[in-house]
């Protein structure tokens, strides 16, 4: 159990180094050639030499609604150990300071834990695998993962990191901008489909084209916000392009923006085509006389990333606000860069748009008809967003 905490000390080290020579402004990184791959590397190895264990490098890349294997294998020295007494653990790494069960096991005996249970089983490749399986993984399974493996009282450790594909956004509500504390922030984004993004994410959606003036919270607690172009009114025009950060602030008093995360989804956004525009209320049923709900802000955004969703015409969506996403942008259609517009929250009542509607995965073959097809596009299709 030393080597295990030692494990730990070590991994919290690299990262209060990598918090201290963190810059405000976030050097682009070449992307992994070896993306993809299955590879083993050396972890850490007890000083007895009684279990090694080996994990993949880098990170592991799936969608919500997939399936994955968090990788981790085995050996021991001598190799005449009772495979009965081996003991594998995986933890998720929540934060520096706090690990959450997600899996046990111990000879034939196995055991997932809370939002895992269900979902999470051994691979059983062979002798020394003691990789797992994440079922129907969600946008709460990103992070960083613990293999543990002990033989009596020797242990080892290695980790893996979970990625999804995904899109951020940055979101406020109806009352306005700076408005949520951090755990306001969490339930915003909660209430959208999506969970905050994390350091890792923004800087994936910069280097995408996310241009944004506004501060927000991260999922770490600290506040930053992606500028693409700079200028003036947002840091100064002379700065360079980067992810500014304003570091860690206090969750319950201050008060900001929010960056958003949001993965494929299990349905189909659309446009519902109507003869005449119609008040919030209105649009609501009209969703609902459908077979479907409202779209979702986060929906909407995983819509024009991943079913290349483009409409020019304005839509109500759940949170109250119109908008429309673009994948070709067209100058009549709210400027030269593809995203989704934002025309802000107008009166519920008294305002008429279209709406946007969310259909949940059917076998039904008439769900086709009422969604628009993917649009072939002209333009690169950036990680960006826009108001009107």
């Amino acid at each position: 159990m030393m080597m295990k905490l030692q494990g730990r000390l070590w991994w919290l080290a690299s990262l209060s180094c990598t918090v201290l020579l963190f810059s405000p402004f976030v050097t682009p990184h070449p992307a992994d050639p070896d993306k993809g791959r299955r590879k083993v590397v050396h972890v850490l190895e007890d000083d007895s030499g009684a279990v090694i264990v080996q994990t993949a490098p880098g990170k592991v890349v799936t969608h919500r609604g997939g399936t994955i294997t968090l990788p981790c294998r085995f050996h021991h020295e001598p190799e005449n150990v009772d495979p009965a007494r081996i003991r594998i653990k995986w933890t998720k790494v929540t934060d520096a300071f706090q690990f959450e069960d997600v899996f046990v096991a111990l000879g034939r005996q196995q055991r997932a834990f809370g939002p895992y249970r269900g979902r999470v089983d051994l691979e059983q490749a062979g002798v020394g695998d003691a990789s797992v399986i994440i079922h129907n993984v969600t946008l709460q399974d990103y992070g960083r993962y613990e293999c543990e493996v002990t033989n009596d009282m020797e242990d080892d450790t290695g980790f893996v990191s979970l990625d999804l594909e995904g899109v951020v956004f940055p979101y406020y509500p109806r009352l306005g901008r700076y408005k949520l504390n951090y755990h306001d922030a969490e339930e915003s984004c909660k209430q959208q489909d999506a969970i905050l993004a994390s350091h890792a994410q923004l800087h994936k959606a910069w280097l995408e084209g996310l241009d944004w003036c506004n501060a927000g919270w991260l999922e770490d607690g600290s506040v930053q916000y992606p500028i693409s172009h700079p200028r003036d009114q947002c840091g100064r025009k002379d700065t360079p392009a980067g992810v500014r950060n304003y570091g860690y602030r206090h969750k319950e008093d201050e008060r900001y923006d929010a960056f958003c995360f949001t993965s494929k989804l299990n349905g189909q956004v659309y446009f519902l085509k109507r003869f005449k525009k119609v008040s919030y209320p209105e649009a609501l049923k009209a969703c609902q006389r459908d077979g479907s709900a409202m779209a979702k802000v986060g929906q909407l955004y995983a819509a024009w990333k991943f079913q290349l969703l483009d409409r020019c015409e304005a839509g109500w969506v759940e949170d109250g606000s119109v908008r429309y996403p673009i994948v070709n942008p067209r100058a009549r259609c709210g400027g030269s860069e593809p995203g989704v517009r934002n025309l802000g929250f107008p009166d519920k009542k008294f305002r008429l748009y279209g709406v946007y509607c969310f259909r949940k995965d059917s076998p039904d073959p008439e769900v086709q008809t009422t969604v628009q097809a993917p649009v072939k596009t002209t333009a690169k299709l950036a990680n960006s967003t826009r108001s009107i």
